[in-house]
C-alpha cells in the first residue's frame, strides 16, 4: 500500500537484475469493465492491455490474467525475472498460493517482498477506513480497511525493502521491528535488494507462519515507547463479557493478533485479527485436543509442534495466545480487561457442559 516506496522498489529490481520486466495490474481502472496490465523493462513500456472484470471483482480478473501472461513473457524469452508489482490492496499471500498452485517448471516463485515507508507504517495501520471508502476495494464486496490489509502485507513477506526517508525516527524502527521481528529488512539502494529478490520462497511455511494456530507471532518488548504485550492464558473466556469489551480490545493497540477459546464453542479454534480499531474473528477449524487420534496423521508438522508448546494436560493445546503491538501500550490496563473476560473460578469448575448453555454471544459475528 506505500505507492511510492513499491514503485521505488521496481525501479531499483529492473536495473539491478539484467534481463527483469514488471508486469502491473492497474485495478483502478475496474468501474470500466476491466483492469489495465503494464509490462515494462527498464527503458520503460514494452506492452500493455486489459483482462475483462471476472464475477464483478477486479482481483479476480487479476488472479486469470496472471498466469497466462508470465507464461507468455516465459515463452518469449522476454523476462529472467518477472517482478509482479501488484497494486495497493492486493494481498501478497493469496497471488503467491496462485503462482505456486499452478506447477509449471517454467515458474519459478523467488521471493515476495514488501515495499516500506517506514514513517508510514503506523499511519496506515492506524487507519480504519474501509477500502471502499477510499477507491481501492478490489471487488464490490470487499470489507477491508486500509490498516488490516496493510499489517498482512507487511506480515507475510519474509522480506521488507526500506526506502529512505527524512520523517523516520527511532520509533517508526521500532514498531516496524516488533510488528514483524522475523523479516529480512533491506536497504532499496542496497546491493542486497536482487538478492533477496532471487533467494527463494516456501509458500507452505509462509502460509503456516500466518495460520493462526501455529503462527510466528512477536515477542514480547518494550523499545523506544513501542510495546508488545503477550498474553497467553490456559482457560476460557465467557463468550458474554469478551464481547461486551470488544470494543476497547480492538481499539487498545494499533495491531493485535492471534488465536483465542470461547467457552460455549469449546471446540472450536478461533483467530483474531485487529488494525486500525477494525476487529476480525474467524474460526480457523477444530483444535487439536479435541480430534480423535487417526486424524493427527492429517495435520501438518508444524501444527502438531505448536500444540505442543501450549499444550496442557487438561485440555491440550486449547489457550488464549494474543499478541499486542503499539505505542504507548497500556499493558496493565489492557492485561486487567483481559483477565476479567475469563471465566471466574466457579464458571472454570462448573466444566464444559456448563459452559455450552453460556450466552452464544459471537453468533451474529460467526
Amino acid at each position: 500500500m506505500h505507492t511510492d516506496a513499491r514503485r521505488q522498489v521496481v525501479e531499483r529490481l529492473l536495473r539491478a537484475v539484467p534481463g527483469s520486466v514488471a508486469l502491473h495490474h492497474d485495478l483502478s481502472t475496474a468501474n470500466q469493465g476491466s483492469v489495465r496490465r503494464i509490462v515494462r523493462d527498464v527503458s520503460g513500456e514494452l506492452d500493455s492491455g486489459t483482462a475483462p472484470l471476472v464475477n464483478d471483482c477486479a482481483c479476480c480478473a487479476l488472479r486469470e490474467d496472471l498466469l497466462p501472461e508470465l507464461e507468455r513473457l516465459t515463452g518469449t524469452g522476454l523476462a529472467r525475472l518477472a517482478i509482479v508489482e501488484l497494486w495497493d490492496s492486493v494481498e501478497p499471500k493469496a497471488m503467491a498460493e496462485v503462482v505456486c498452485a499452478h506447477g509449471s517448471d517454467a515458474l519459478e516463485l523467488t521471493g515476495v517482498i514488501t515495499a516500506v515507508d517506514p514513517a508510514l507504517v503506523l499511519p496506515y495501520l492506524a487507519n480504519g477506513d474501509d477500502l471502499v471508502e477510499v477507491g481501492l476495494q478490489a471487488a464490490p464486496t470487499d470489507e477491508r480497511t486500509v490498516g488490516d490489509t496493510w499489517a498482512r502485507q507487511l506480515e507475510y513477506a519474509p522480506v521488507l525493502a526500506l526506502v529512505e526517508s527524512e520523517e523516520v525516527d527511532e520509533q517508526d524502527t521500532a514498531l516496524l521491528a516488533q510488528l514483524h521481528p522475523t523479516a529480512r529488512q533491506v536497504a532499496v539502494d542496497s546491493g542486497e535488494l536482487a538478492a533477496a529478490a532471487l533467494a527463494g520462497f516456501d509458500v507452505e511455511a509462509a502460509a503456516a507462519a500466518q495460520h493462526p494456530a501455529c503462527a510466528l507471532l512477536p515477542q514480547e518488548a518494550d523499545e523506544c515507547g513501542i510495546a508488545t504485550l503477550v498474553w497467553h492464558r490456559a482457560r476460557p473466556f465467557h463468550p458474554e463479557r469478551l464481547y461486551q469489551a470488544l470494543e476497547d480490545l480492538s481499539c487498545a493497540a494499533a495491531r493485535s493478533r492471534g488465536r483465542f477459546w470461547l467457552a460455549d464453542r469449546p471446540n472450536t479454534l478461533l483467530s483474531w485479527e485487529a488494525a486500525g480499531g477494525a476487529l476480525c474473528v474467524e474460526r480457523t477449524g477444530p483444535w487439536l485436543a479435541s480430534l480423535p487420534d487417526a486424524a493427527w496423521e492429517m495435520v501438518p508438522p508444524v501444527r502438531r509442534a505448536a500444540a505442543a508448546l501450549d499444550w496442557h494436560p487438561e485440555h491440550g493445546d486449547c489457550c488464549q495466545h494474543l499478541v499486542f503491538t503499539s505505542p504507548g501500550l497500556d499493558r496493565e490496563g489492557l492485561e486487567q480487561l483481559l483477565e476479567s473476560c475469563l471465566l471466574t473460578d466457579a464458571e472454570y469448575a462448573a466444566g464444559p457442559d456448563a459452559w455450552k448453555r453460556l450466552p452464544a454471544a459471537f453468533d451474529t459475528l460467526l
